[in-house]
């Protein structure tokens, strides 16, 4: 039987491809995304009753999404006066908070993560009010990225990063799509710089980067830089996954872009793209033709075979992005490559990601800055502004930015002088080099309301030892604690891995494999932390020492004494005392105490004072007499019984976690 594509009914019935998903949802058809795939027949029944005017399960999907309720959030707003808003008990929204895995109090402020949570509890949609505009925040939207700045937002072009085995075609492809013979000016065919290109398909522009490695796609990370919405992961259907090509995946999944596979060379006679997606399926990249939600495309770059069908799937996921930015604002971006030219001096390609950057511009940098003399598209044409997603050459900086730099434009040289001015001076203050996360500082960099993780690259010397040590850390995890591999590979430590470990906050874990001082100086300066390891079972109680040590303690009661009130007095400026007698073990000054009458507890507190005669004191042993304030608590009766009691934390070993 036939199959038709979700996205190409959605084209049939002139509706978007969310509509359409929610649509065949509402029928009862099974389907995950626009890109699966549904036979005809159903196809034909859906059209029909889409068409038709009674078309019930439209209307009830209607009337549910005229249903969702809107509730405005004011910025800085806490949980408690969020639940307020709700008209909901604060303990119920806390306690759904903690559901979804956010240690969230009542008196925290919301932020995205929170309100995300809420939304998908709820079913309700939130308008964060910022600076006196309002940003909707769904559970839908906080799937891609922050809401951009702005309020004339508009849509912008897709920036696409090709990655891949070297070898596999990534700059043939390109050469294809751009339709110039990129490949025959480099040595060797293998791609030498970073390059940004501006391609148009059916009436829409597709921002492509080429990258000489995933180094270079993940420093740019590593600096702040998400500038990359989409990758194209290009595998050789003659050849099939290679290491590289698992790097490229694990970059990718790090940096949260979605993925679109390419299999090329499919016009070869040895080509196998079947095989292709069994391995990629084995790595978590399932096709969407199996159910998955994988985007695979077989194609030609020599040929050109399945190309156009490349670009429109990449335009197909741009749309889902719903990719936008605001010219009208102060212009921002990224730097791609940077160089210095003999005849031009400081050279940058940059990304423009929001506003408009203007030639005569005044520009910072995070290391230098500069006022634009001339800029250049892709082309080479000299152009006089550059919009959102436009890749543009700038000429005027002092100096040479580095790859993945951030800039804006700031109102004069001035305040970019003096900007630059004040990092120079904060670089000279600081000792060393801001370290990334280690062993021992794992339990102290827990983000608020995330589970606490510890985000490894793990390399070994064989496959075997990889296999063994990677199901050992991965059963040590918990639920409250838990371990992403974010790469796992065999070989010696390479620049790759530490780029990657400092855009991902990881520690490198090396089993009998090596360090080069090369690549060691470029983790000191990255502040990566590299452990090596001969033993196995070293390496495993690491990692077991650093989890316990982020596991939460166990809270432990112990009563050091109980005391007796015998009479009140009241004092000036202090209120009503307490004269007790110590009955057994210790009062101290700084200990909890509850309040017994008649054998229940009426209040705990603190000690805000204790005295033997006129005199303060520390604690007061049995048989001896003494006088306790509390601290705002002034309802005590004589005949009370006081208790005092400590509080004390035991560590809790991993097996206590797992039960």
């Amino acid at each position: 039987m036939s199959k038709i594509r979700v996205y190409e009914l959605a084209k049939m019935l002139g509706l978007s491809n969310k509509e359409l998903v929610n649509f065949l949802r509402e029928l009862g058809v099974d389907v995950k995304t626009h890109m699966s795939s549904i036979d005809t027949e159903t196809a034909q029944l859906v059209e029909e009753a889409f068409r038709s005017e009674r078309a019930p399960s439209a209307k009830i999907a209607e009337e549910g999404a005229a249903k969702v309720e809107e509730v405005i959030v004011p910025e800085n707003a806490t949980v408690g006066e969020l639940a307020e808003r709700l008209n909901m008990p604060v303990a119920d929204v806390v306690k759904t908070l903690v559901q979804k895995g956010l240690m969230v109090p009542a008196d925290s402020p919301v932020d995205e993560k929170v309100l995300k949570a809420l939304s998908e509890a709820y079913g309700k949609e939130f308008s964060l009010s910022r600076g006196g505009h309002e940003e909707k925040v769904s559970a839908v939207a906080l799937k891609f990225k922050p809401k951009p700045k702005g309020e004339n937002l508009k849509p912008r072009p897709p920036v696409v990063t090709v990655m891949g085995h070297v070898d596999h075609g990534k700059t043939t492809l390109l050469d294809y799509i751009r339709h110039t013979n990129v490949t025959a000016r480099e040595a060797g065919g293998i791609t030498q710089h970073i390059g940004a290109s501006v391609v148009e398909h059916q009436g829409q522009k597709i921002v492509f980067l080429d990258t000489p490695g995933h180094e270079a796609f993940t420093a740019m990370r590593a600096r702040g830089a998400q500038v990359t919405d989409i990758v194209v992961l290009v595998v050789a259907a003659d050849d099939g996954v290679m290491p590289q090509t698992l790097e490229a995946i694990n970059h990718a999944n790090a940096a949260g872009v979605p993925i679109i596979v390419a299999v090329n060379k499919v016009d070869k006679p040895n080509a196998r793209p079947e095989v292709i997606r069994r391995q990629l399926a084995d790595l978590g990249l399932i096709p969407e033709e199996w159910g998955g939600d994988t985007v695979m495309v077989d194609i030609s770059a020599k040929t050109g075979q399945g190309v156009d069908h490349l670009l429109e799937m990449i335009l197909l996921v741009a749309e889902l992005a719903e990719l936008k930015a605001d010219p009208t604002v102060d212009a921002e971006g990224a730097v791609v490559e940077a160089r210095l030219d003999k005849g031009k001096g400081p050279v940058a390609t940059v990304i423009v990601q929001q506003g408009t950057l203007r030639q005569g511009d005044v520009v910072l940098f995070d290391s230098t800055w500069g006022r634009i003399r001339a800029m250049q598209d892709d082309k080479g044409r000299s152009v006089k502004e550059a919009t959102p997603s436009m890749p543009v050459e700038i000429t005027g900086l002092n100096d040479v930015p580095q790859a993945g730099e951030l800039f804006r434009k700031v109102d004069s040289e001035r305040e970019a002088r003096d900007a630059i001015e004040r990092k120079k001076i904060e670089r000279e203050i600081e000792v060393e080099h801001p370290r990334r996360l280690t062993l021992e500082e794992f339990y102290e960099r827990i983000e608020m309301g995330e589970k606490q993780q510890l985000n490894i690259v793990l390399k070994c010397d064989v496959r075997g030892s990889l296999e063994a040590l990677k199901a050992s850390l991965l059963n040590l995890a918990t639920e409250e604690v838990g371990i992403s591999i974010v790469h796992e590979g065999v070989g010696n430590i390479s620049e790759s891995d530490i780029m990657l470990a400092s855009a991902s906050n990881a520690v490198i874990l090396g089993f009998d494999v090596k360090l080069s001082s090369d690549v060691k100086k470029i983790a000191e300066r990255e502040g990566v932390q590299v452990r090596l390891y001969r033993v196995i079972y070293d390496l495993i109680d690491d990692v077991k020492a650093a989890l316990e040590g982020m596991l939460a303690p166990r809270l432990k009661e112990n009563v050091t004494g109980h005391a007796e009130i015998r009479a009140v007095f009241s004092v000036p400026n202090l209120g009503s005392v307490a004269g007790c007698y110590v009955l057994d073990g210790v009062i101290r000054r700084n200990a909890k105490v509850r309040v017994l009458r008649s054998g229940a507890a009426v209040w705990e507190g603190a000690i805000s004072s204790l005295k033997r005669f006129k005199d303060d004191v520390r604690e007061v042993s049995a048989g001896y007499e003494c006088g306790i304030g509390f601290a705002d608590y002034h309802d005590f009766r004589e005949g009370d019984i006081i208790e005092a009691f400590e509080v004390v934390e035991e560590k809790r070993r991993l097996e206590d976690a797992k039960r």
